[in-house]
Protein backbone atom coordinates (compact mmCIF):
# COMPACT_ATOMS: atom_id res chain seq x y z
CA UNK A 1 0.00 0.00 0.00
CA UNK A 2 2.93 2.34 0.60
CA UNK A 3 4.03 1.84 -2.99
CA UNK A 4 0.46 2.35 -4.20
CA UNK A 5 0.17 5.61 -2.24
CA UNK A 6 3.46 6.94 -3.62
CA UNK A 7 2.64 5.86 -7.18
CA UNK A 8 -0.76 7.54 -6.99
CA UNK A 9 0.78 10.76 -5.71
CA UNK A 10 3.54 10.78 -8.32
CA UNK A 11 0.93 10.53 -11.07
CA UNK A 12 -0.09 14.11 -10.14
CA UNK A 13 2.08 16.92 -11.53
CA UNK A 14 1.12 19.89 -9.34
CA UNK A 15 2.87 19.66 -5.92
CA UNK A 16 -0.16 20.92 -3.95
CA UNK A 17 -2.46 18.43 -5.64
CA UNK A 18 0.12 15.70 -5.17
CA UNK A 19 0.17 16.36 -1.42
CA UNK A 20 -3.64 16.45 -1.32
CA UNK A 21 -3.86 13.14 -3.17
CA UNK A 22 -1.33 11.44 -0.91
CA UNK A 23 -2.99 12.72 2.26
CA UNK A 24 -6.45 11.64 1.12
CA UNK A 25 -5.23 8.11 0.35
CA UNK A 26 -3.85 7.82 3.89
CA UNK A 27 -7.04 9.31 5.35
CA UNK A 28 -8.98 6.53 3.65
CA UNK A 29 -6.73 3.91 5.26
CA UNK A 30 -7.36 5.43 8.70
CA UNK A 31 -11.11 5.58 8.11
CA UNK A 32 -11.19 1.95 7.01
CA UNK A 33 -9.30 0.96 10.17
CA UNK A 34 -11.83 2.88 12.29
CA UNK A 35 -14.63 1.03 10.51
CA UNK A 36 -12.98 -2.30 11.27
CA UNK A 37 -12.58 -1.28 14.92
CA UNK A 38 -16.34 -0.52 15.09
CA UNK A 39 -15.48 3.01 16.17
CA UNK A 40 -18.49 4.34 14.29
CA UNK A 41 -20.78 2.76 16.84
CA UNK A 42 -20.10 5.89 18.91
CA UNK A 43 -18.48 8.30 16.44
CA UNK A 44 -20.06 10.29 13.63
CA UNK A 45 -18.00 11.55 10.69
CA UNK A 46 -18.43 15.34 10.26
CA UNK A 47 -16.74 18.39 8.73
CA UNK A 48 -15.21 19.19 5.37
CA UNK A 49 -13.52 15.83 4.89
CA UNK A 50 -16.88 14.15 5.45
CA UNK A 51 -18.33 16.29 2.64
CA UNK A 52 -15.44 15.21 0.44
CA UNK A 53 -15.81 11.47 1.14
CA UNK A 54 -19.61 11.38 1.32
CA UNK A 55 -20.66 13.84 -1.38
CA UNK A 56 -17.53 14.32 -3.55
CA UNK A 57 -17.04 17.96 -2.55
CA UNK A 58 -14.53 19.17 -5.17
CA UNK A 59 -11.94 20.29 -2.67
CA UNK A 60 -9.50 18.35 -0.54
CA UNK A 61 -9.44 18.62 3.25
CA UNK A 62 -6.66 18.39 5.82
CA UNK A 63 -8.24 16.91 8.98
CA UNK A 64 -10.66 14.13 9.91
CA UNK A 65 -13.39 15.44 12.22
CA UNK A 66 -15.75 13.41 14.37
CA UNK A 67 -18.50 13.98 16.92
CA UNK A 68 -18.86 11.61 19.84
CA UNK A 69 -22.29 10.13 20.41
CA UNK A 70 -22.80 9.98 24.20
CA UNK A 71 -22.68 6.45 25.52
CA UNK A 72 -20.29 3.65 26.14
CA UNK A 73 -17.61 2.23 23.91
CA UNK A 74 -15.38 5.26 23.43
CA UNK A 75 -11.88 3.83 23.30
CA UNK A 76 -9.61 5.97 21.09
CA UNK A 77 -6.44 4.34 22.44
CA UNK A 78 -7.54 0.94 21.16
CA UNK A 79 -8.68 2.33 17.81
CA UNK A 80 -5.48 4.26 17.22
CA UNK A 81 -3.29 1.32 18.20
CA UNK A 82 -5.06 -0.76 15.56
CA UNK A 83 -4.79 2.04 12.97
CA UNK A 84 -1.07 2.39 13.67
CA UNK A 85 -0.62 -1.37 13.29
CA UNK A 86 -2.61 -1.39 10.06
CA UNK A 87 -0.53 1.43 8.61
CA UNK A 88 2.70 -0.27 9.59
CA UNK A 89 1.55 -3.55 8.05
CA UNK A 90 1.04 -1.52 4.88
CA UNK A 91 4.71 -0.53 4.98
CA UNK A 92 4.14 2.93 6.47
CA UNK A 93 6.50 4.02 9.27
CA UNK A 94 4.02 5.61 11.69
CA UNK A 95 4.03 7.44 15.01
CA UNK A 96 0.78 8.28 16.82
CA UNK A 97 0.02 10.74 19.61
CA UNK A 98 -3.20 11.49 21.51
CA UNK A 99 -4.01 14.73 23.33
CA UNK A 100 -7.17 14.28 25.40
CA UNK A 101 -6.74 17.19 27.81
CA UNK A 102 -9.46 19.32 26.20
CA UNK A 103 -13.02 18.75 25.05
CA UNK A 104 -11.82 18.18 21.51
CA UNK A 105 -9.44 15.23 21.57
CA UNK A 106 -6.66 15.51 18.98
CA UNK A 107 -4.98 12.43 17.52
CA UNK A 108 -2.09 12.75 15.12
CA UNK A 109 -0.48 10.12 12.90
CA UNK A 110 2.96 11.12 11.61
CA UNK A 111 4.07 9.02 8.68
CA UNK A 112 7.71 9.05 7.55
CA UNK A 113 9.24 8.47 4.11
CA UNK A 114 6.09 8.99 2.01
CA UNK A 115 6.76 12.69 1.40
CA UNK A 116 10.24 11.91 0.10
CA UNK A 117 8.92 8.98 -1.93
CA UNK A 118 6.31 11.23 -3.51
CA UNK A 119 8.91 13.86 -4.37
CA UNK A 120 7.54 16.34 -1.83
CA UNK A 121 10.45 16.39 0.64
CA UNK A 122 14.22 16.05 0.54
CA UNK A 123 14.64 13.96 3.69
CA UNK A 124 13.06 10.59 4.48
CA UNK A 125 12.42 11.59 8.10
CA UNK A 126 10.13 14.47 7.11
CA UNK A 127 6.66 13.29 8.11
CA UNK A 128 3.18 13.69 6.71
CA UNK A 129 0.59 14.29 9.44
CA UNK A 130 -2.94 12.91 9.45
CA UNK A 131 -4.86 14.67 12.21
CA UNK A 132 -8.12 13.52 13.80
CA UNK A 133 -10.24 15.77 16.00
CA UNK A 134 -13.02 14.26 18.13
CA UNK A 135 -15.54 16.60 19.75
CA UNK A 136 -16.43 14.77 22.96
CA UNK A 137 -19.25 17.21 23.85
CA UNK A 138 -20.98 18.07 20.58
CA UNK A 139 -24.23 20.06 20.75
CA UNK A 140 -27.38 17.89 20.67
CA UNK A 141 -29.80 17.77 17.80
CA UNK A 142 -27.81 16.15 14.97
CA UNK A 143 -29.36 13.50 12.75
CA UNK A 144 -27.08 10.63 11.75
CA UNK A 145 -27.11 7.87 9.18
CA UNK A 146 -24.87 5.06 7.96
CA UNK A 147 -23.17 5.14 4.56
CA UNK A 148 -20.80 2.91 2.62
CA UNK A 149 -17.94 4.81 0.99
CA UNK A 150 -15.68 3.70 -1.85
CA UNK A 151 -12.70 6.04 -2.12
CA UNK A 152 -9.34 4.27 -2.43
CA UNK A 153 -10.83 1.58 -0.13
CA UNK A 154 -14.37 0.47 0.71
CA UNK A 155 -15.65 0.99 4.24
CA UNK A 156 -18.73 2.17 6.14
CA UNK A 157 -19.15 5.17 8.42
CA UNK A 158 -21.80 6.73 10.57
CA UNK A 159 -22.13 10.39 9.68
CA UNK A 160 -24.25 13.49 10.10
CA UNK A 161 -26.92 13.94 7.44
CA UNK A 162 -26.65 16.87 5.03
CA UNK A 163 -28.77 19.37 7.06
CA UNK A 164 -26.71 18.60 10.19
CA UNK A 165 -23.41 18.97 8.31
CA UNK A 166 -24.65 22.30 6.94
CA UNK A 167 -25.56 23.46 10.45
CA UNK A 168 -21.98 22.80 11.53
CA UNK A 169 -20.62 24.81 8.59
CA UNK A 170 -22.95 27.75 9.32
CA UNK A 171 -21.90 27.72 12.96
CA UNK A 172 -18.28 28.04 11.85
CA UNK A 173 -19.07 30.87 9.43
CA UNK A 174 -21.05 32.82 12.02
CA UNK A 175 -18.71 32.42 14.99
CA UNK A 176 -15.15 32.19 13.62
CA UNK A 177 -13.09 35.22 14.52
CA UNK A 178 -11.00 34.84 11.37
CA UNK A 179 -11.94 34.04 7.81
CA UNK A 180 -11.34 30.59 6.39
CA UNK A 181 -11.66 30.37 2.64
CA UNK A 182 -12.53 26.69 2.72
CA UNK A 183 -15.61 27.46 4.82
CA UNK A 184 -16.87 29.96 2.24
CA UNK A 185 -16.22 27.61 -0.64
CA UNK A 186 -18.17 24.90 1.18
CA UNK A 187 -21.02 27.33 1.84
CA UNK A 188 -21.23 28.12 -1.88
CA UNK A 189 -21.21 24.39 -2.64
CA UNK A 190 -24.10 23.74 -0.22
CA UNK A 191 -26.21 26.50 -1.74
CA UNK A 192 -25.50 25.30 -5.28
CA UNK A 193 -26.93 21.82 -4.60
CA UNK A 194 -30.33 20.92 -6.04
CA UNK A 195 -32.58 20.35 -4.29
CA UNK A 196 -31.05 23.01 -2.05
CA UNK A 197 -30.43 21.63 1.45
CA UNK A 198 -31.70 23.50 4.48
CA UNK A 199 -29.74 23.53 7.74
CA UNK A 200 -30.74 21.63 10.85
CA UNK A 201 -31.83 24.70 12.83
CA UNK A 202 -32.17 22.78 16.10
CA UNK A 203 -28.55 21.69 15.92
CA UNK A 204 -27.41 25.15 14.79
CA UNK A 205 -29.23 26.81 17.70
CA UNK A 206 -27.77 24.37 20.21
CA UNK A 207 -24.28 24.94 18.79
CA UNK A 208 -24.66 28.73 18.95
CA UNK A 209 -25.99 28.54 22.52
CA UNK A 210 -23.12 26.27 23.53
CA UNK A 211 -20.35 28.49 22.20
CA UNK A 212 -21.82 32.00 22.29
CA UNK A 213 -24.24 31.84 25.22
CA UNK A 214 -27.95 31.09 25.31
CA UNK A 215 -29.98 33.62 23.36
CA UNK A 216 -27.03 35.42 21.80
CA UNK A 217 -28.06 34.29 18.31
CA UNK A 218 -31.28 33.09 16.70
CA UNK A 219 -30.62 30.23 14.29
CA UNK A 220 -33.64 31.24 12.19
CA UNK A 221 -31.73 34.44 11.28
CA UNK A 222 -28.65 32.62 10.00
CA UNK A 223 -28.86 34.31 6.60
CA UNK A 224 -28.64 37.75 8.24
CA UNK A 225 -25.54 36.74 10.19
CA UNK A 226 -23.87 35.22 7.14
CA UNK A 227 -24.67 38.32 5.08
CA UNK A 228 -22.90 40.48 7.65
CA UNK A 229 -19.84 38.24 7.48
CA UNK A 230 -19.79 38.35 3.66
CA UNK A 231 -19.73 42.16 3.68
CA UNK A 232 -16.63 42.12 5.88
CA UNK A 233 -14.71 39.49 3.89
CA UNK A 234 -11.34 40.00 2.27
CA UNK A 235 -12.30 38.17 -0.92
CA UNK A 236 -8.77 37.85 -2.27
CA UNK A 237 -7.62 36.30 1.01
CA UNK A 238 -10.56 33.87 0.88
CA UNK A 239 -9.57 32.76 -2.62
CA UNK A 240 -5.92 32.42 -1.67
CA UNK A 241 -6.77 30.25 1.34
CA UNK A 242 -8.94 27.78 -0.56
CA UNK A 243 -6.99 27.63 -3.85
CA UNK A 244 -4.42 24.93 -2.85
CA UNK A 245 -7.23 22.54 -1.90
CA UNK A 246 -9.41 22.79 -5.01
CA UNK A 247 -9.64 20.03 -7.61
CA UNK A 248 -10.33 22.68 -10.26
CA UNK A 249 -8.36 25.87 -9.72
CA UNK A 250 -10.96 27.98 -11.55
CA UNK A 251 -13.38 27.35 -8.70
CA UNK A 252 -11.70 30.06 -6.66
CA UNK A 253 -12.77 32.69 -9.21
CA UNK A 254 -16.40 31.93 -8.38
CA UNK A 255 -15.86 33.28 -4.86
CA UNK A 256 -16.90 36.91 -5.21
CA UNK A 257 -18.89 39.07 -2.82
CA UNK A 258 -21.76 39.35 -5.30
CA UNK A 259 -21.86 35.59 -5.89
CA UNK A 260 -21.87 34.81 -2.17
CA UNK A 261 -24.62 37.35 -1.48
CA UNK A 262 -26.69 35.91 -4.35
CA UNK A 263 -26.80 32.62 -2.45
CA UNK A 264 -28.88 34.25 0.28
CA UNK A 265 -32.57 35.11 0.21
CA UNK A 266 -32.98 38.71 -1.08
Amino acid sequence: MKEEAISLARSVTDPSQRLNTLREYLQALVLRSLHESEAFQCLAFVGGTALRFLYSLPRFSEDLDFALDPGSGYDPGKWMSKAKRDLELSGLDTLVSINDRKTVHVICFRIAEVLKGAGLAAMANQKLSIKLEIDTRPPPGAQTRNQIIERHRMFAVRCYDMPSLMAGKLHALITRGRFKGRDWYDFAWYRAQRPQPQPNLVLLQNALDQTQGAGAFDSARWEDYVREKIRALDIEAVRKDVLPFLERQGGAELITRDNLESLLTP
